[in-house]
């Protein structure tokens, strides 16, 4: 794995984190004094939103720390 590849690899880890922080503030502004059922349920899809980004960023860290294990250990 070169350096280049790395730089990418890292790049789109740092983008889907940047996503699900995203995320996660977009359902943190629906914890609002609206206290009704439409509410609620915006704010449950939103924390579907947020699962859906952590995975991504969870997926992308695993890609990436590959790329690293292969750098240092070559495996």
């Amino acid at each position: 794995m070169d350096k280049p590849n790395l730089d990418q690899l890292q790049q789109t880890y740092k983008q889907a984190v940047d996503q699900w922080v995203a995320a996660i503030r977009a359902e943190e502004a629906l914890a609002t004094a609206d206290h009704s059922e439409t509410a609620m349920e915006r704010w449950d899809r939103a924390d579907f939103a947020v699962q859906d980004a952590g995975k991504k960023a969870k997926e992308a860290r695993d890609v990436y720390k590959e790329g690293l294990r292969h750098l240092h250990y070559g495996i």
